[in-house]
């Protein structure tokens, strides 16, 4: 579909077009001004010109489930930002209609979402007299659409000859709206890496366990990995066990080489780790590593510090004989911590 659509922004496609209008003006009978016959005495000819034109593109996305997480999310982020201005920039002008022109025609410029029917959902910037929408197209695919409703107001003719111009003019729309949009919002979606980590995987012909992030020794492991990661001729199991007991606590002093090759190839299956050829020694895989690096990060840095903020904090039982200056120091402390309540700040 590419490669036919491609033509169509060409000098070359405005014969084609012509043909195809003469071919439905006489196939219908349509015929205002004179026959063929005296078309060819007279040398007369139908000039066309073009009213209205939609330029669209298809994003294919390899699931659909993907698409359904990517697309909501992407209208509530981005509905906000955008603004007249960022409107403006995307349709290739500096201002908009002017004051008299809007009042007379009732020019509208809005970021609307539309939900037509209940699986469809429209994301659409109007301008006057153009429109640019995306929305859902079947179950996989995402299209994306720039509508001028009336040529005229592209500044750059509207008779056939300008076919070509008015194709790169829409085409220019479409892909700054698109740019706007990855620039506004960066969707993340899932690649269920946490959800593949518990099951087992291959590694040659041997099935291995998966892994556990909630295990202290496979969390022991990971930091080990991070750490030998710079060798560059990389690490054997010996080294990680090693790495494992010097950085862990004492209840790791069993953990011995077989551990640690156990765990190694967990890693492998997981595509984390490599093997280097006629060798034992291991070198991770950089995407691995962002796994590794992620996953302890959040657990240490935003997973712990939730839960410590969502238990319920029990106060003190206080002084068994408690003196004036305990009773003003509590009375103190309760008054900070309400102070800190309403500021939000965790104390």
């Amino acid at each position: 579909m590419a490669k036919i659509a491609d033509p169509l922004s060409e000098s070359l496609a405005i014969g084609r077009l012509r043909q195809v209008c003469e071919g439905w003006i006489y196939s219908s009978g349509l015929c205002f001004a004179l026959d063929s016959e005296e078309q060819e005495r007279s040398r007369f000819q139908y000039q066309y010109s073009i009213y209205q034109i939609e330029y669209s593109r298809n994003l294919v996305c390899t699931e659909g489930r993907l698409m359904e997480a990517m697309f909501p999310a992407l209208i509530d982020r981005s509905r906000s930002p955008l603004d007249v201005k960022k409107i403006k920039t995307i349709l290739g002008v500096k201002r908009g209609p002017a004051q008299g022109a809007r009042r007379k025609k009732g020019v509208a410029w809005e970021v609307a979402v539309e939900r037509p029917v209940y699986d469809l959902t429209i994301f659409k910037l109007r301008c006057g007299l153009f429109t640019l929408k995306i929305y859902t197209k079947g179950e996989r695919v995402l299209r994306v659409e720039t509508i001028a409703h009336n040529v005229k107001k592209l500044g750059c003719g509207y008779r056939l000859e300008k076919f070509p111009e008015i194709v790169r003019r829409l085409q220019g729309m479409l892909e700054r709206f698109m740019d706007v949009l990855g620039c506004i919002d960066q969707c993340f979606l899932g690649d269920a890496t946490l959800e593949q980590l518990p099951a087992p995987s291959q590694v040659g012909k041997t099935k291995v366990g998966g892994i556990d992030f909630n295990r202290r020794r496979i969390r022991w492991a990971m930091e080990a990995v991070l750490a030998l990661a710079p060798s560059p001729g990389g690490f054997t199991a010996s080294q990680l066990a090693h790495q494992v007991r010097s950085r862990s606590q004492p209840s790791a002093s069993e953990y011995g080489p077989r551990h640690a090759a156990y765990d190694l190839k967990k890693l492998r299956g997981k595509q984390m780790l490599g093997r280097i050829e006629k060798t034992r020694r291991y070198t991770p895989i950089r995407e691995g590593l962002r796994v590794i690096t992620a996953l302890l990060t959040l657990r240490d840095k935003v997973l712990q510090p939730l839960l410590a903020a969502a238990q319920q904090l029990r106060p003190s039982r206080g002084a068994q004989n408690p003196a004036p200056i305990d009773r003003h120091y509590q009375t103190l402390r309760l008054g900070m911590e309400g102070v800190f309540r309403e500021l939000g700040i965790a104390a």
